[in-house]
Parts: structure tokens; sequence; C-alpha cells
């Protein structure tokens, strides 16, 4: 396994924000961890990475135990967690230099190749000296992963990986991490952008109050409903013929429930209506996730009064 954890636990105080985590991830795959604000997805993204020691449990990373055997691993892996960090002074392309001599080092004019790889993976290499305070922030993500692939990673992992960035360089990102999984880098990412984690991974994990509620290949997940969708240019037709069966119609398409995709349109040709599209209706990963989440929330709401007299849940006896 790429990354391998059992009974994995940290505490801040009171506060339990990992609790007996049992992760895997073999290699080879674009995993993304789910979940609410809260849910536990960074910190246990900074205990992969030594960055948070565990309370309790054991990590693996790359086959080998974390954090004692950091100095091995870490130059193996590319990372960014809570936002990308640089000297706001310099320009991308410094702060990318200053990086690559502190790790790799070696020939300036390999270090300097290395660079502008990055960079022209990430849609920086036109870049000029403006400082990074100049950035915005769509910039600044898109640097901070051009600072995670410098290394050439065995294991890319990222949090919130699309922060800031318009949807064209979502679109770019989404091809760039998948190229680079093709190539053989195992892609693990946190985020709570579901739209982006079902486009983008093979497998998932979702994370619910510190635990970790679930871990699949995203095409098991994705469940028929029992509902079939008919694309046809005679929505009359199929209502008038299905009656009861159809559940919605928007257009020229209507739902229907309870029935084959393959018996419902040979139902439908012998009935004279043409089709010309019908597609089987499966669970989306956001309902998933629901389900596994229903108390999840960053909500504030206020407590509804009760009857006079009666007290407020939250004030104290």
């Amino acid at each position: 396994m790429i990354i391998e954890t059992s009974g994995l636990t940290k505490r801040f105080g009171r506060v339990t924000a990992v609790r007996d985590v049992a992760l895997q991830v073999p290699p080879g795959v674009r995993f993304g961890l789910l979940g609410p604000n809260g849910s536990g997805k960074t910190t246990l993204v900074r205990m992969l990475l030594g960055l948070v020691h565990a309370t309790s449990g054991r990590i693996e990373v790359l086959g080998e135990p974390m954090p004692r055997r950091a100095a091995s691993v870490l130059p193996r892996v590319g990372a960014l967690v809570e936002g990308p960090a640089a000297w706001s002074h310099l320009s991308g392309r410094a702060n990318l230099r200053l990086l690559d001599a502190a790790g790799r080092g070696g020939r300036l004019r390999d270090r300097r190749r290395r660079v502008d790889d990055a960079l022209e993976r990430v849609g920086l290499g036109g870049v000029d000296r403006r400082p990074v305070r100049a950035y915005s922030l769509g910039m600044r993500q898109r640097l901070g992963i051009a600072a995670a692939l410098l290394r050439e990673p065995e294991l890319l992992l990222l949090d919130e990986p699309t922060n800031g960035l318009d949807p064209r360089g979502i679109q770019e990102m989404r091809a760039l991490l998948t190229s680079l999984n093709e190539a053989g880098t195992t892609v693990v990412l946190s985020s709570h952008l579901l739209t982006e984690v079902e486009a983008l991974c093979t497998h998932v994990g979702v994370m619910d109050a510190g635990r970790l509620a679930l871990t699949s290949q995203l095409a098991a997940l994705r469940t028929p409903t029992g509902r079939v969708r008919v694309r046809t240019p005679e929505p009359d037709a199929v209502v008038g013929l299905l009656n009861g069966q159809v559940v919605g119609r928007s257009g020229d398409t209507v739902t229907v429930r309870g029935v084959e995709p393959a018996a419902l349109n040979a139902r439908l040709v012998a009935g004279g209506v043409r089709v010309t599209g019908l597609t089987e209706e499966r669970r989306t990963l956001e309902q998933v996730v629901l389900e596994l989440t229903g108390s999840g929330t960053d909500r504030m709401d206020r407590a509804t009064p009760g009857p006079a007299g009666s007290r407020r849940p939250e004030e104290p006896r």
C-alpha cells in the first residue's frame, strides 16, 4: 500500500479530531478524501506528512513508518497543505529555485530546468519577476502545486488543490493530476468539492466527525436508483403509455421508475414512441456523502424558542 494506517487517533485536549482511522490507499489510484468542514481531513493529511504527531495508532507511507522515517519518505512525496507557503517578497521562480536547491540540489542547469518544467506544468511558464505578494489566489495555488511537483514525487498529497482557481483553471488542474497519475504518481487529495472529486478520482474516502465512515471505489458507490431517464421528442406519448410509472418530466426528458432499461426501451419502441436517449439513473457522490455525514455542518443556527419558561438546549442546567 502507498498509505496505510490503523487505529490512527489525534486528540487536541478534550477534542478528538481524528478517531481510530484505518485507511488503505493502493498504488496508482486517484484518491479523494471528502467530508464536511471540521471532519478531520486536514488533520489526517498533516499526520501522514509528520506535521502533526498522532496521539495513538500506526502510519505507513510508501512502505515506511511515519514520522520515524520522514527523512527518507518526504523526498518522495509532493504536498500542498492548508494553502501554499512562499517568501512573499520574491518571485515565484525565485521561490521554486530556493526550494529546489534546498531539496534536490545538483547542477544549476538541472535546477533551472526542473523549476521551468514545474512552472510550465501548472500554467505559470510565463510568470515574470513580480513578487508573490502581488499574485492572485489562483496564481498562488498554482505556485504551491508547482512546488509539490519539483521532486517528481511518487505520491502527491494535496489539500483543496483547486482552491482559488477559476473554472478553466480547475479543468487544467484536473487534466494535470490525471496525466501525472497515468504516468505513475499516486494522487491523494482532500476536498469538500464533491463534483471535483467525482470528476477526477477513482477511489473515495468519506470523513465524518473524525471517523473514516467509508472507503470505496467510486464506481461501486454509484449504484442504480431504480429510475431511468428517457429522452424523446414525444414526451406526452411516454407519459400516456407508462402513466403511473412516470415520476418526473423536464423538456424532452421523462424519468420513469421501477423498470429495467432494456425492457423499457422495448416497450416504448413497441408502442411507437421514438427514443433518442435512455440512461439508467445512479446515485451521485453528493447523495452518498450526505447519507454518511448527515450531522456534519458548519451552520450556527439560533436555538428555537420553546414554550414560556422552558430552557434553551444550549443553556446550562
